[in-house]
């Protein structure tokens, strides 16, 4: 790979970083990216080298919203532990298996989400009151409430490992209405079961010698930076910014996966 290449790479990867930090998504900037520089490489060493990346920037944006957000640690450690054994699975599925078939599901999903956001103008802007994880809830509830944050995790998870951009969007989307949260309140433990879903596939591809640490670290340190710039902007400009931003993210995945099915 030239110098050129890995400029390229590493501009890419701070934009990535940013976006993900905003809102989710990064991958769907990343991701093509290392595909179209890679060239020859491997898919399993692309897809290594990305989760590298966005293993390490979605760590510090969690840090970031951490400082000023505290998190949900039993939403984090529930929702968390589920994202790193689903990615994990769906990183070794992936290996096995086309995720092609995925294509028409998450189309609907995203189009549904766009909707839904649109004809919800309070969506992401408060946390209702009696809601959110440190509300008091009766026993009934927050049962039912750990079952949804253990299935969104391990599910969302699972998605992460075997396809992967967009898992931040579905997060944001899915915990801030489990939860009740506004999108900055929401964000600070997103990005820590975030992490989770990063982790598990980055440790199988790992295992499988399938990580260009050099690439990726030198595109892990541009995703830091991006992601960190992200935060800050995101915790100053408050949750219209998120959902304006989202539903950006949410148009380009639409049109980018629509073109992959049909044309």
């Amino acid at each position: 790979m030239d110098w050129q290449a890995v400029l390229a790479l590493l501009a890419v990867a701070a934009m990535a970083g940013w976006i993900d930090a905003v809102v989710g998504g990064g991958g769907l900037l990343q991701l093509p990216a290392l595909l179209l520089a890679g060239g020859s490489l491997p898919v399993a060493s692309v897809l290594g080298t990305n989760k590298l990346a966005a293993t390490l920037g979605t760590l510090a944006a969690a840090l970031a919203y951490r400082r000023k957000h505290p998190i949900s640690r039993k939403v984090a450690v529930i929702g968390g532990g589920a994202a790193v054994v689903g990615s994990a699975t769906g990183a070794v599925v992936a290996t096995a298996v086309s995720s092609d078939f995925l294509r028409p599901v998450i189309l609907v999903l995203l189009v549904g989400v766009a909707v839904f956001v649109l004809l919800r103008p309070q969506f992401g802007s408060g946390s209702p009151k009696g809601e959110g994880p440190d509300a008091q809830r009766q026993a009934p509830e927050r049962r039912r409430v750990a079952w949804l944050v253990l299935l969104a995790g391990g599910g969302i998870g699972f998605y992460d490992g075997l396809v992967g951009p967009g898992t931040g969007t579905f997060l944001i989307i899915t915990f801030t209405t489990v939860l009740g949260l506004e999108f900055i309140r929401a964000l600070s433990t997103v990005k820590t079961i975030n992490v989770g879903t990063n982790l598990g596939a980055l440790l199988v591809f790992a295992l499988q010698g399938n990580v260009l640490w050099v690439l990726g670290l030198g595109m892990s340190l541009f995703n830091v930076l991006g992601a960190l710039i992200g935060a800050r902007m995101t915790m100053s400009r408050g949750s219209g910014f998120v959902r304006a931003v989202l539903l950006v993210v949410v148009a380009v995945m639409v049109v980018r996966l629509g073109y992959a099915e049909f044309a």
